[in-house]
């Protein structure tokens, strides 16, 4: 354990400094989305290009793997909608476009910002094929899907409904298509497959911004969730936010490591090391921008903020103990 939390306290502890600098007002508010800018544009997609030239693509994408990882995506938006969408006849819960964002929250991992890093750093660069592999399919499916069912909310008729949910799933995968990640990992891939290299000065900047990454992503997550809280105006209690967040840490990488398992049991050929890295990745807290998305949609920012937060505060420990659990503590030192 104390191998782990060698690793796992300095990377919750920056997102905790980024929380205190925005707070505390040491950070400039406007000085937030020049941090995401960079992190996004240049030192994350600089990151993931090192990894994508630096290994084949079978290790870098594996089918097994990405159909486990699509299939737990799908049954956690499922479980969430369902656990929290208010009851017709006037039960407990919240409308259909807060039960969507509900479930992109406890379906969408901070794979990008956080477990990348994070995971390479315990598990060794091997770690970061899986990784990739679901940041791929949260940004293009997890996303997009939830984006269409909070979209389709509010519309009188069923023609209404699928011409919004089409609206917004087109919008979500134009926005996916133009988001540097995925192409970041799409051009390393190609110049791994192409046994091609950057020229020396070139490979120098991106090592440089790709070193860069984790710090500064880290940083910013703890910005962004001061300044999410700040402008959300939900009064949400806790026992409408916490299930959710408990939700993303604990049934999320339950879901993926029993499937998994069971579909080892029945003879699939699933990858021991990759299973073990994709039910860390469902451990990891919420995904920090999509705070950001529930504004731009209307949704109840403040509820949404309340869940990525609470996951964050709560994934430091649970994260750690399933690392533990997993045997990782001997990979980490």
């Amino acid at each position: 354990m104390q191998a782990i939390l060698t690793v796992t306290i300095p990377f919750f502890a920056l997102v905790l400094l980024g929380y205190f600098a925005a707070q505390r007002r040491w950070m400039p508010e406007s000085a937030i989305p020049g941090l995401n800018a960079y992190v996004l544009y240049y030192a994350l997609p600089c990151m993931l290009f090192r990894f994508g030239s630096s290994m084949p693509f079978a290790r870098l994408i594996d089918p097994l793997l990405i159909a486990l990882y699509t299939t737990c995506a799908l049954l956690m938006i499922a479980i969430t909608v369902a656990v929290t969408l208010r009851r017709r006849e006037g039960g407990p819960g919240v409308d259909l476009k807060d039960a969507s964002f509900g479930a992109l929250v406890a379906a969408f991992p901070n794979a990008g910002f956080m477990g990348v890093p994070l995971l390479v750093a315990l598990l060794g660069d091997n770690a970061a094929g899986p990784v990739i592999g679901a940041i791929l399919v949260d940004l293009i499916l997890t996303s997009t899907l939830c984006l269409a069912l909070a979209q389709a909310s509010g519309h009188r008729s069923v023609g209404d409904d699928q011409r919004s949910m089409l609206a917004a799933a087109a919008l979500s995968l134009r926005g996916a298509l133009t988001n540097p990640l995925p192409w970041a990992i799409v051009i390393g891939a190609l110049f791994a497959a192409l046994d091609r290299e950057l020229p020396g000065p070139i490979a120098q900047i991106v090592r440089m911004l790709g070193e860069s990454a984790a710090p500064v992503a880290l940083f910013t997550i703890g910005a962004v969730l001061s300044r999410a809280g700040r402008h959300g105006h939900s009064k949400t209690p806790p026992r409408d936010y916490v299930p959710v967040a408990l939700l993303k840490l604990v049934v999320h990488p339950a879901l993926i490591f029993g499937i998994g398992a069971g579909a080892t049991a029945l003879g699939a050929p699933v990858s021991t090391f990759g299973l073990m890295v994709l039910t860390l990745v469902a451990a990891l807290p919420s995904a920090s921008n999509v705070s950001v998305l529930a504004e731009r949609y209307g949704a109840d920012n403040g509820r949404v903020t309340r869940i990525i937060m609470a996951s964050t505060v709560l994934a430091f420990a649970s994260f750690s103990v399933l690392a533990w659990l997993f045997g990782v503590g001997a990979a980490a030192k």
